[in-house]
């Protein structure tokens, strides 16, 4: 069983000058603080890097996804990831797309760092090494473990700043859950197709929020930039203004585009509206439809379609097939 660590407020410790919390834990350190986990399983321990998840780069999470890998040849029946919960949602999903080992992936972190009062990142390091040394993990991809609660990385989304229970499920559900150290799956996860670590991950996928009466000349801006592709969070259910829509069906027939809710919780509908903007005219003009997906992971996976040369009806079958 291996633990590799990020950083993020689970390893963060004050200054001695009263300027905050900065990360300065490692993989050891916090292995060290968990009564009880090394009576879990036998624990190979490194740190990765000490940073906030914030300043988390695409090379970080490679570089995570290949220790993973070596881990799990090397024998490891399963891995745990600890970082800040700022981007976990998102460095999760990532790895969920490449990681097509049977043995489980577990990413999890703390919304209170180690000298606060109630600190749930002991509790939640101990959570995550009973999920990832669980058979029944196995074939699941990637998860997040926070505040007892087991979560598929596609659905997981953090929902509040600072409360310990920040990270929901908002279409499901969680998956799982850990009571009295056992490991209870609610659910099975469905199989999806995995995606090869691309050589090059350079070109980049713009994210746009859209808001109310905002200039759409920023597409153009990004179609000239070189962007690879375009992932809006557009109103309700996936819908434009017609200013922002004329832009999108332009930049549709250079380059993806993917219109998905800024609401934070449900999916993008298919055969409701009918006028200019709306989703059966952006469906009409080549736009897709990012379904249940939240923008911040459509953006990361049309980012790893594109560095995969995907496009076409083959990108629209993947987005269907994650989206669901």
């Amino acid at each position: 069983m291996s633990i590799g660590a990020l950083g993020g407020t689970i390893s963060m410790t004050g200054a001695p000058d009263g300027q905050g919390v900065t990360s300065s834990l490692g993989a050891a350190e916090l292995a060290k603080s968990v009564p009880g986990l090394d009576q879990c399983a036998t624990l190979y321990l490194h740190t990765l890097a000490r940073i906030g998840s914030g300043s988390i780069r695409f090379q970080h999470v490679f570089d995570t996804l290949a220790w993973a890998r070596q881990q799990i040849d090397q024998g490891a029946q399963g891995v745990v990831i600890t970082q800040g919960t700022d981007t976990l949602e998102e460095t999760a999903f990532l790895l969920d797309l490449f990681w097509s080992a049977r043995e489980p992936l577990v990413l999890m972190g703390a919304m209170r760092n180690p000298q606060l009062p109630g600190a749930d990142g002991s509790a939640n390091l101990l959570a995550a090494v009973q999920v990832a040394t669980d058979a029944a993990s196995c074939n699941r991809g990637a998860l997040v473990v926070m505040n007892d609660d087991i979560h598929e990385a596609r659905r997981v989304q953090k929902m509040h700043t600072t409360h310990v229970n920040a990270f929901v499920s908002p279409v499901r559900g969680p998956v799982g859950v850990i009571q009295e150290g056992r490991v209870t799956y609610l659910r099975d996860t469905p199989a999806r197709p995995r995606l090869p670590v691309p050589s090059a991950y350079s070109s980049k996928v713009l994210l746009l929020e859209h808001s109310l009466d905002d200039d759409p000349d920023i597409v153009s801006f990004a179609l000239d930039a070189g962007y690879a592709g375009i992932v809006v969070a557009g109103f309700g259910s996936g819908h434009a203004s017609e200013r922002l829509r004329d832009v999108l069906v332009t930049a549709a027939t250079r380059i993806p585009v993917i219109m998905c809710s800024r609401t934070g919780a449900g999916s993008t509908t298919r055969a409701v509206y009918g006028y200019k903007g709306a989703e059966i005219d952006l469906q009409q003009h080549g736009v897709l439809m990012g379904g249940w997906l939240c923008p911040r992971k459509a953006r990361l996976l049309l980012s790893a379609a594109v560095w995969n040369g995907i496009g076409g009806d083959e990108l629209a079958g993947l987005l269907n097939a994650w989206s669901q």
